[in-house]
């Protein structure tokens, strides 16, 4: 695998650019010359939710393909073996393969390691023994993990969560359920939290524990899949933990610190699903104007008609709002600060900003808009 590293603002415009270019040469070739028609939900999806076998094969091209050319790793910290690029790099790299891919190219979304579902400062406090065991297969794209927080009563409340972990000779002894745990149902490992001191969590002063925890332990199971809607399938899983056996080396980081490592999970969300936003609002936008330019009624553009083209001014200010809250929450968090309450109002004005956008796309194209053909929809 090769070290991608940017030194500078130059380096990472040269830096996005090679990531474009790759997932052109590498994601769009899978989608379009490939045996399956990757935008129909029959081809993509088995009956019981999950991604088919030959889907599951093409994600784990792409990812070992950026591997070797030194993408797929470069926002992974250096300790772990990864690029060590800053926030910034990776809001940069994550708003460029929405803008690039789009809804309809979605293999490029696994073009970059996941702080959910890859390698990721979340294995930081990873004992040894765990890195030696689990990192190079993470690192090259082959295997993958979850990140098991969010429980049927414990969503917003993560104190209220009931998953737990009692000590079992040398080890602990894992018990629960976890909800809505993104990539749940193909992970190779996943990251539990599980309360391990019932009183502090009672008080809310800590208590609970991380663990890499491997997929195939006797007691791990995927109970189902969540087909979010629209979707024939999803990537989100109900897990059940039933006396699964971990050894001392499982835990991550220390013992009832283990929330200190979600909030640093979450922040790191919050940016990506900036970004995101933030990439999907200008593709859909660059569609929107090429589309309200070719497209001609009572003998004009339908550009030069206002009712089209102020919502899309409008759209397109607010896109650079979002951008510009997304690069200064990255900055503060490259230079150490916390920006928690920064970074919440930049996933909701981002998230919302996108919605918004792509509902004037929609309506710009007409009845297009409404068709598969657009992705819009």
């Amino acid at each position: 695998m090769n070290a991608i590293v940017a030194q500078s603002a130059e380096d990472l415009d040269t830096l996005v650019e090679g990531l474009r270019r790759f997932l052109r040469a590498e994601v769009v070739k899978r989608h379009e010359s490939g045996p399956l028609d990757l935008t129909d939900p029959w081809q993509v999806y088995s009956p019981d939710g999950r991604f088919r076998p030959e889907v599951l094969t093409l994600m784990r091209e792409v990812r070992e393909a950026s591997a070797l050319a030194g993408y797929y790793t470069m926002v992974v910290p250096e300790a772990l073996g990864g690029g060590g690029l800053g926030f910034e790099a990776l809001y940069r790299v994550w708003e460029a393969i929405y803008h690039e891919c789009g809804p309809h190219h979605w293999l490029g979304y696994h073009a970059v390691a996941h702080w959910a579902r890859g390698p990721s400062h979340v294995l930081a406090g990873a004992s040894p023994t765990v890195r030696e065991a689990v990192m190079d297969d993470l690192l090259r794209g082959t295997k993958t993990l979850c990140f098991c927080m969010s429980e049927p009563d414990a969503g917003s409340d993560a104190w209220m969560m009931r998953t737990r972990a009692d000590p079992s000779g040398s080890g602990w002894r894992v018990s629960g359920t976890k909800q809505w745990i993104t990539n749940g149902p193909y992970a190779d490992y996943a990251v539990v939290f599980a309360v391990t001191d019932s009183e502090a969590v009672a008080a809310r002063r800590g208590g609970v524990t991380a663990f890499l925890v491997p997929t195939d332990a006797p007691g791990f199971g995927v109970d189902s899949v969540i087909r979010m809607y629209g979707h024939g399938g999803g990537d989100e899983a109900i897990i059940s933990l039933s006396d699964v056996e971990v050894g001392p080396e499982a835990v991550l980081g220390e013992i009832g610190a283990g929330f200190r490592l979600a909030l640093s999970g979450a922040s790191t969300g919050r940016l990506y699903n900036s970004a995101r936003s933030v990439g999907l609002a200008r593709w859909a936008l660059e569609r929107a104007f090429a589309y309200a330019n070719e497209r001609v009624t009572f003998g004009r553009p339908i550009i030069d008609n206002q009712a089209v083209s102020f919502p899309l001014a409008e759209g397109s200010t607010d896109l650079w709002a979002a951008r510009l809250m997304g690069i200064e929450c990255a900055r503060r968090l490259d230079r150490g600060e916390a920006a928690r309450t920064e970074l919440a109002m930049t996933k909701s004005f981002s998230t919302e900003m996108a919605v918004r956008v792509v509902d004037r796309a929609m309506q710009v194209h007409g009845a297009m808009g409404f068709t598969n053909e657009t992705g819009l929809r």
